[in-house]
């Protein structure tokens, strides 16, 4: 009987005391609270957030219907929050498990603030769209993702701050271990330095042609901390570190104003002088009254007797088309081929040279 009894009470002492203090009724109640806090939050999820969202879509406004979206996550978060800060008021401040409990809903209540206003710089990243005038698309959206690892830093802070753990002390212990990994990551460093300098300068910007010479050229796609990612004209993407962007000399063909035509036109030595000077002079006459070419003290236009070749005389022909346009570009500069090819044919005795050698046989 004893044996019995003693089994009797170990089991009501357990239901009476359970687990750290608390008994099997209040840890039966705390699981209800769980699950009727995950219950809770898929009816918001189900029900409040779809009928809501049905609200934001009638006002024709596109602002808060991305604010919506974008806060639907930290808002579902919201029920649990509130049932752990019932729990929280349940139980008794003073004891080890109410404090314990208290931490849990801080933390929780820290996370959800957190979130919510890194959730909140989705819908008005279109107001840093702005500064794109002033900064490069680049840089703009390098503050956007500092600042939303801003706030993710301030919330880590924040829930250490709660379990009594001082950010200050980590710190600096990681301080010895930040100088041992600088020195085996100098080449992040000097990558990220790098990207930074690109975006400052605005040597090129996202959607640039550029020509890194030795290595690629094409598309600029994205400028990332450490490297750049480049489109080939093959579609083939090439990713290049930073750093490598400061030691090379970078050719921006997007920064151009406009595309330049240069040409050396070799014609026989039987084409007499006044055919040049008519070729010349009409091939210019072209260039200039056509508005598709840019004629100007900056951007002049060249037809001239450059020098006498082997087998040619040797016309230079340097012009400008206004457009920058690789299209277009190569439209303009067909048609003045062919106008080159038609004015060079109507003078009888004149064409286009070719290498060739004259043989003599001497007897």
């Amino acid at each position: 009987m004893d044996i019995f009894s003693n089994f009797y009470n170990q089991i009501l002492d357990v239901f009476n005391n359970g687990v750290l203090g608390l008994s099997l009724g209040n840890i039966f109640i705390v699981i209800i609270s769980i699950l009727f806090a995950l219950f809770l939050r898929g009816v918001v999820a189900n029900l409040i957030v779809n009928r809501l969202k049905k609200f934001v879509k009638k006002t024709g406004n596109k602002v808060d219907d991305k604010l919506f979206e974008a806060l639907i996550p930290p808002f579902k978060l919201l029920p649990i929050v509130v049932v752990f800060l019932t729990i929280t008021l349940y139980f008794e401040v003073n004891s080890t498990l109410g404090l314990y409990f208290q931490k849990i809903n801080n933390t929780l209540a820290t996370i959800f603030v957190f979130w919510l206003i890194h959730q909140s710089l989705i819908p008005f990243s279109n107001l840093f769209q702005k500064l794109e005038g002033i900064l490069s698309k680049a840089l703009t959206l390098w503050i956007l993702k500092s600042l939303k690892y801003l706030i993710i830093f301030l919330g880590i802070v924040a829930v250490l701050e709660v379990w009594g753990i001082k950010i200050g002390p980590v710190i600096a212990g990681l301080g010895l271990f930040g100088v041992a990994v600088a020195l085996g990551a100098q080449d992040l460093f000097k990558n990220l330095i790098s990207g930074i300098m690109i975006l400052l300068e605005k040597r090129f910007q996202i959607g640039d042609i550029i020509s890194v010479p030795g290595h690629t050229e094409g598309t600029v796609e994205h400028i990332g901390f450490r490297s750049t990612l480049i489109r080939e004209f093959d579609s083939s993407p090439i990713t290049i570190p930073n750093h490598i962007f400061a030691e090379a000399p970078i050719i921006n063909f997007s920064n151009r104003n406009h595309r330049r035509i240069k040409w050396v036109l070799g014609l026989e030595y039987s084409t007499t002088i006044d055919q040049l000077k008519t070729i010349t002079e009409t091939i210019k006459k072209y260039i200039c009254e056509n508005d598709k070419f840019i004629v100007n003290e900056n951007y002049k236009c060249f037809v001239r007797i450059e020098k006498f070749n082997d087998s040619s005389i040797d016309l230079l022909l340097i012009c400008f088309t206004k457009t920058n346009n690789w299209d277009e570009y190569l439209k303009i500069k067909e048609d003045l081929a062919l106008k080159v090819k038609n004015v060079v044919e109507k003078e009888n005795s004149a064409s286009f040279a070719f290498p060739s050698r004259t043989i003599y046989n001497i007897k």
